[in-house]
């Protein structure tokens, strides 16, 4: 079920109303404590609250007093308690007691107003529950990706060493010569292969040339 909006001659009369409570014209914080409309309601159907005052029949005060900073902080802090997340501007304009436009000539960009806020309220129990929605002010620094180790030479590159497997052969690096699959690992290795079955055949001298026996 929607709540319908109040319309233009309800926010004048709102306005109005507050104004004989008062004495006087009212502020926006104090219209809004006294009618329960906001800022959104009275935009709406006027260009700005200076103006909305004026077709009320009032006159705006000609020089607005300033803003204790923290008395707007208080009030985003609270808006930020009621709805557990942090306002945008638009629902800050329609649920806080003030402008947005306040904020940034008070503050800067409404982007900044959480920082703000941290900065004010961090020292403060009574503002913990907020603090807690907010997002931590300095990004985290992330460790730096340590090196990766070089993986080790592949077998097939010459004059590579490995270490020793226990109670397994040892064999030395590929070799592509007839007879003869790897390296040998020591001189006791040339030796055993040299006088195995498949030892390389010898060479016989010849006076004129040198040949090798079929």
């Amino acid at each position: 079920m929607t709540t319908k909006l109040p319309d233009r001659d309800e926010v004048l009369n709102a306005i109005r109303k507050a104004a004989e409570t008062l004495g006087r014209p009212p502020s926006r914080a104090e219209f809004k404590s006294a009618s329960g409309m906001t800022e959104y309601h009275v935009l709406k159907h006027f260009p700005s609250w200076r103006e909305a005052v004026q077709d009320a029949g009032l006159e705006p005060h000609s020089a607005n007093q300033p803003l204790d900073p923290h008395v707007l902080l208080k009030d985003w802090g609270e808006l930020v308690r009621h709805v557990r997340r942090i306002p945008t501007r638009d629902q800050y304009r329609r649920d806080g007691h003030f402008s947005p436009g306040v904020f940034e000539k008070k503050f800067g960009p409404w982007s900044t107003i959480p920082a703000k806020f941290r900065e004010f309220a961090e020292d403060k129990p009574d503002w913990v529950d907020v603090l807690a929605l907010l997002p931590l002010q300095d990004a985290r620094v992330l460790p730096a990706p340590q090196a990766r180790e070089s993986a080790p030479p592949s077998p097939s590159h010459p004059g590579t060493h490995h270490s020793k497997l226990e109670n397994r052969p040892t064999y030395g690096n590929p070799l592509d010569f007839r007879g003869l699959r790897h390296e040998p690992v020591n001189e006791q290795g040339l030796a055993s292969h040299q006088s195995g079955p498949s030892a390389i055949p010898p060479i016989e001298t010849h006076p004129f040339r040198n040949v090798r026996s079929v």
